[in-house]
């Protein structure tokens, strides 16, 4: 069953919103079976939705689209659609009955363009917003189906969990099954790692192929299989997985598609482990990291932002003498730093960062990029210069990520 999704708005074209909707439409619907032909990003113009939505019923059975659904003028995704499935407008009582509840909970008063949010097309079959204003809009043509639905990525994510993925379930029915294991790899580039799994690729049977999805310091790796044998998928899939493991060993910190925090996180947690950090050059991102993931205060006791010498010297315990001989971006220093803040904490694993963001400060011996990390567990420290290309805030990235990794590796060794 083949689905293309259309995100409109003039807000993605121009780069002052991000499409976040398309990537959660694709991953929440792949598990049923439904494989994302396509995602186009088009304007609030009748004429390019009107291409769109031609092109993406000549390749797909459902068709999702996502803005335009607003109240104000330049929101012209229903009139267009009422336009291109027929029928008019008209006001449908219990839209508006809807909208005056979602207004009531907000303690919001009903106005003019909120009332228009209730003309519907006589066209289509009305899903109620439980979350917002703005309807859902379920149309048929040919077969085949086109549900409109807000921008709002909260409206759409709840809306196409709890009615659209449900009804397009009663109304379709998937022969084929999907399924994907994810392995979250490091310690390989991507061609390293290619070379060493060149004969497990080459012996994988065919309907399951190999993705790699590289980021600064991590491999996805990820198996995809489409059979409509589940049963026999399951087995093959579990006997790969069991293979990966073999060849990779601990190299692979994780079986799940989770970010890096919340990995380290976890690994933390089952050691019964806290941590602590000192940033420089990271500037509490390290920090910032960590805390996103729920939970995280079972573990993370705090962090230190030691930007200045002052503070690495009164705060971490950094000697005068080390930061006039060696200076700030060295690893004696990121060494008294990572022992100073695990002992202010009274952490058992705490991490430390120094180096030059830029995009000033560089000098022949230490240019930009160049950044001394250490981690520290128990009485065990490691310590490592690495040199990152790019902008500042790819530097602050790179070294946050490699600072994650090289404390997962000593929690694995």
């Amino acid at each position: 069953m083949n689905v293309t999704v259309i995100a409109i708005g003039d807000e993605l074209l121009i780069g002052q919103v991000t499409d976040t909707n398309s990537g959660w439409i694709s991953r929440n619907l792949n598990p049923y079976g439904w494989n994302v032909k396509s995602v186009k990003v088009i304007g609030d113009d009748s004429t390019a939705i009107y291409k769109a939505i031609d092109e993406a019923f000549a390749e797909s059975d459902i068709v999702l689209t996502t803005g335009g659904l607003g109240p104000t003028k330049d929101d012209i995704t229903k009139a267009t659609l009422c336009g291109y499935f027929g029928g008019e407008l008209v006001l449908d009582d219990a839209t508006l009955l809807n909208v005056e509840q979602v207004l009531e909970k907000r303690h919001l008063s009903m106005n003019e363009l909120n009332h228009s949010q209730a003309m519907v097309p006589t066209s289509c079959r009305v899903i109620q917003n439980a979350v917002g204003t703005a309807p859902l809009m379920w149309f048929e043509k040919d077969g085949k189906v086109l549900v409109s639905m807000p921008g709002v990525p909260f409206e759409m994510e709840t809306m196409m969990k709890e009615q659209v993925i449900p009804q397009l379930l009663e109304h379709f029915v998937v022969d084929d099954c999907i399924l994907h294991r994810t392995f979250i790899v490091i310690g390989y580039v991507e061609s390293e790692l290619a070379i060493k799994l060149e004969q497990f690729e080459s012996e994988m049977p065919d309907y399951i192929h190999l993705a790699y999805l590289p980021k600064p310091g991590i491999i996805r790796l990820r198996l995809s299989g489409v059979s409509k044998d589940a049963d026999q998928m399951q087995k093959d899939m579990d006997a790969l997985s069991s293979r990966l493991d073999r060849i990779l060993g601990k190299a692979i910190v994780c079986h799940e598609d989770k970010p890096l925090p919340e990995i380290l996180g976890e690994k933390l947690r089952k050691l019964n482990l806290t941590l602590s950090t000192a940033e420089s050059c990271t500037g509490g991102n390290i920090a910032h990291q960590i805390t996103s993931v729920p939970g995280s205060s079972e573990y993370f006791m705090g962090s230190v932002v030691a930007y200045s010498n002052d503070v690495k010297m009164k705060m971490l315990n950094v000697s005068s003498d080390v930061l006039d001989e060696h200076g700030a971006v060295s690893e004696p220093t990121v060494k008294q730093m990572v022992c100073g803040v695990c002992s202010m904490m009274g952490t058992d694993c705490a991490i430390a960062t120094s180096g030059i963001a830029g995009p000033g400060g560089g000098t022949s011996l230490k240019p930009v990029g160049t950044v001394w990390i250490s981690v520290k567990m128990g009485e065990r420290i490691k310590t490592i210069c690495k040199h990152f290309p790019g902008s500042r805030d790819r530097v602050i990235d790179r070294a946050t990520t490699e600072a994650q990794i090289m404390l997962l590796k000593l929690l694995t060794e």
